[in-house]
């Protein structure tokens, strides 16, 4: 609850407000057309593994949201402030903090000098959801870790992914 109370302070509001907006996807889809840009076909590559951890992600997070129904902290307690509409009905997991997760760990894999800009960016991201009201700290922490494990199953995969985008043709 004291987080949510960061929120009152225009300046921390539009920031976090901000970082969820581009957490929504913007952020990852700009980062996934940089690397087809910059890297050819292995930023393709890469690229195309980012896109399927996030669809497994979103698959997974929905599932999860649809199966525990665990009102988000605004509605369960009055004196929590939404400070921006939630995208869904239900809180756990952060699917924002999620996709960060699995999406940092994978594009690191890929391009470690990226860690300047992903970690601070995904650590603002699971922050922003407490501080908006929108989820637990419990909802951000499992989210961190289940965007881990599914980070470390698309790197375990990932020699597959590869091979696709470098096929001929």
């Amino acid at each position: 609850m004291q987080a949510n109370r960061w929120g009152a302070r225009c300046a921390v509001r539009r920031y976090f407000s901000l970082v969820s907006r581009l957490g929504d996807g913007a952020f990852w889809y700009a980062l996934m057309g940089l690397m087809m840009l910059g890297d050819g076909r292995d930023g393709l590559a890469a690229a195309l593994q980012l896109a399927l951890t996030g669809l497994v992600a979103l698959a997974l997070y929905k599932g999860l949201k649809r199966w525990t129904r665990r009102p988000r902290p605004f509605a369960a307690d009055g004196r929590i402030r939404a400070w921006v509409a939630p995208l869904d009905e239900f809180s756990f997991p952060s699917g924002h903090t999620l996709h960060a997760v699995a999406f940092t760990i994978v594009a690191l894999a890929h391009y470690p000098w990226l860690a300047m800009v992903l970690v601070p960016f995904t650590a603002s991201v699971a922050v922003s959801r407490v501080v908006l009201g929108l989820h637990y700290p419990s909802d951000v922490l499992a989210a961190t870790g289940i965007g881990a494990l599914l980070a470390g199953a698309s790197l375990w995969l990932g020699p597959l992914v590869p091979a696709l985008a470098q096929a001929p043709g």
